[in-house]
């Protein structure tokens, strides 16, 4: 074979990586780089316990947990960086992760690009510091479900404790008071269809839900702070 040929099958080797790896991954050169900060991207809806219609983007719980357990115990890891862009979803599953986000001892830092709606709010609120793009949005609204619902007071009480437990967290992760919460959530002047709130940017800072308004580069400047203050009171 000779050095044409070569050449010629080295560059359509490199064509057929580079296409693979747009295919897979989105984009066409992969950077060779470690970072000590983990990336937990939570995209589309949040699956719980029920599995989504084929053709959904969803963030599976089930798959988010040991991630979570893996930044907290490996030393490789020094802060965990959540960038969110969710429609919401199961609501168990929403809260079940922002609890362990929230219980974690390593630096944690989100990012609230496009939208933090529905059970978003309590992820977006789970770090040390949350970050909404000014462009972003958040809905808060009361719970819902779909399906069969028995209507009977259990049933009532059943979404009013849940309520009360998003309520709750949001309170304790945020700087929001939770009356305020409530009202927004309680809305009937900003929805035709529902009730709630959405709250824009800066909006969302003003109210005490988000820490700041802000970009990527903010939230990694942020998360490299806390991380060398942890570093220096231990």
């Amino acid at each position: 074979m000779n050095n044409k040929n070569i050449s010629q099958n080295i560059n359509q080797n490199e064509n057929n990586n580079e296409l693979q790896n747009l295919q897979e991954l989105g984009q066409v050169n992969i950077p060779d780089f470690e970072s000590s900060i983990f990336t937990l991207p939570i995209i589309g809806e949040i699956e719980g316990h029920g599995e989504l219609p084929q053709g959904r983007k969803s963030t599976k719980y089930e798959h988010v947990i040991p991630q979570l357990l893996a930044v907290e115990q490996n030393p490789k890891y020094e802060g965990l960086f959540l960038i969110i862009n969710t429609v919401g979803g199961d609501v168990e599953a929403g809260l079940a992760l922002s609890e362990l986000i929230s219980s974690m001892k390593k630096p944690s830092v989100s990012l609230v690009i496009g939208g933090g709606h529905s059970i978003g709010v309590p992820l977006s609120v789970s770090t040390n510091h949350s970050f909404i793009a000014p462009t972003a949005s958040m809905t808060i609204h009361p719970i819902r479900t779909s399906g069969l619902v028995i209507a009977v007071s259990q049933s009532f009480e059943y979404f009013q404790k849940m309520q009360e437990r998003i309520v709750s967290f949001v309170e304790k992760n945020s700087k929001i008071q939770k009356d305020r919460f409530e009202e927004l959530m309680l809305n009937n002047r900003e929805m035709a269809n529902d009730l709630g709130s959405i709250l824009v940017g800066q909006k969302a800072v003003d109210e005490g839900l988000i820490d700041s308004v802000g970009g990527l580069s903010d939230a990694l400047i942020k998360i490299q702070g806390l991380i060398d203050e942890r570093k220096t009171e231990s």
